[in-house]
């Protein structure tokens, strides 16, 4: 069979005479933990961008007050064939006379056959993730590239959380734009990865050259957040929540008018960050790391303290009324927020952090609207009002497929292409100073462009 390049290439080929566009069109797939997603994206020239198809099924993991691995791998066995079949459907459609195209991918609803475009590439995470579960999703994928006979890119998951504000920047952008759009956030710039398996905070120089400033010694923020949610919530409420994602109920018991405004002030100093407050009840919170040599350790992010004094404090109130809960649930949030900001003020301090305009916030715990509104308060009372906090929409803080389709686009545009004999990784990181050499430092690379 010769080679797809060179038969989209061909002057012949009649689709891509007529378009002419130079698009790239992407089906990616996302199965690295509980979330089944598919999303198709093409992207223009100009660097503006349409998401055709998105959608997510999550598995449902409440019995277990928590992700299960094996649940959810069957959850995407069960799932990832039926949301590609849709996805499929949602592939652009070509002109009338299209039927003995290449490009064609023939799609009957048993009444007439339909041609819609295939895909310039399939697109899947590879990891970080749960192995089990990203193979679901990486095999789906091999057999979608095989059998299309089109290349195929396995990304990194964490590195496409930190790239979800550029797919943002190029859905905004005007499709009719007869010049190339500039993408923001531009390098270099800063991100804070904080979800339930991760919490780093990270300086980004370029698609591949990412540095990790600091990350978790112990537990993830959004672990620690969904265990305290399980220690503090009321039975009723928790018993009543959709999913696992317990983070998001505590933030709405804890503050039901949040539309209202946010009763907070910002520590204006690291002494009065790094100060116990006052709640009122009798009990505190300590700031991680506050009695570390010289009271912090800029490389680190540490949790778990705050999860074993909550549960300690709930076991000494087993009673505590609805008020006070509400309390207790301002101050983790409060305190894990503020541990996550002081490791951004501590990275602004550095002279080697130069020229960044923008800190970007993603995964699932970024869509809590109260660390929003604290990281702003907090960078402007530090003196960092400039800084542009850049947050993705909820739907995309969490597992999706459409950020991991657009770092495939900018993967493919930069020339990488990934091999067939590629395999799951459960551990990847996005640092090439890394262990394992970051996200180029794997094998299954090939570099054609």
């Amino acid at each position: 069979m010769r080679p797809v390049c060179l038969l989209i290439r061909r002057p012949g080929v009649f689709i891509r005479r007529v378009t002419e566009r130079r698009n790239l069109l992407t089906l990616a797939i996302e199965t690295s933990c509980d979330d089944t997603s598919v999303a198709v994206l093409e992207k223009r020239q100009n660097n503006s961008a349409t998401l055709h198809y998105h959608s997510k099924i999550t598995s449902d993991n409440r019995s277990w007050e928590g992700v299960h691995p094996i649940l959810s791998h069957v959850s995407h066995q069960k799932n990832l064939a039926k949301l590609v079949n849709d996805a499929v459907s949602s592939l652009p459609i070509l002109p009338l006379g299209s039927e003995q195209s290449t490009n064609c991918v023939a799609i009957s609803n048993g009444i007439h056959t339909q041609c819609r475009q295939k895909p310039d590439f399939i697109t899947v995470t590879r990891g970080p993730g749960m192995r089990a579960s990203l193979i679901t999703g990486i095999d789906t994928a091999k057999g979608l590239s095989v059998a299309w006979q089109i290349p195929i890119l396995g990304v990194n998951h964490m590195q496409a959380h930190a790239l979800t504000p550029r797919l943002i920047s190029a859905l905004e952008a005007d499709i009719n734009s007869r010049e190339t759009q500039k993408l923001k956030p531009e390098f270099p710039f800063l991100s804070l990865l904080v979800s339930g398996g991760h919490t780093m905070l990270v300086q980004s120089k370029g698609l591949f050259d990412h540095k990790i400033l600091a990350t978790t010694t112990d537990l993830a923020l959004g672990v620690v957040v969904d265990k305290c949610a399980r220690n503090i919530l009321p039975t009723n409420i928790l018993e009543s929540a959709s999913n696992v994602m317990y983070g998001g109920v505590l933030e709405r018991f804890a503050y039901p008018e949040a539309n209202l405004g946010y009763d907070y002030t910002p520590p204006r100093t690291r002494k009065e960050e790094l100060t116990m407050k006052d709640t009122g009840y009798g009990w505190t919170i300590r700031p991680p790391l506050s009695q570390a040599p010289e009271g912090f350790r800029g490389s680190e992010f540490s949790y778990s303290g705050i999860g074993s004094t909550v549960k300690r404090i709930m076991e000494g109130k087993p009673n505590m009324d609805v008020e006070e809960r509400r309390a207790l649930a301002h101050e983790v949030m409060r305190v894990s927020f503020e541990h996550l900001a002081s490791r951004v003020l501590l990275a602004l301090e550095n002279p080697d952090i130069k020229g960044v305009k923008a800190l970007v916030v993603s995964g699932g715990v970024a869509s809590n609207q109260f660390l929003r509104h604290l990281l702003r308060a907090i960078l402007d009372a530090r003196g960092h009002p400039d800084l542009e906090l850049m947050f993705p929409p909820p739907a995309l803080c969490t597992d999706n497929a459409a950020m991991i389709a657009w770092t495939g686009i900018e993967l493919w545009e930069a020339g990488w292409r990934s091999k067939l004999d590629m395999v799951a990784l459960k551990k990847w990181s996005i640092d090439p100073h890394a262990e394992d050499g970051g996200i180029l430092g794997v094998d299954g690379w090939n570099k054609v462009a």
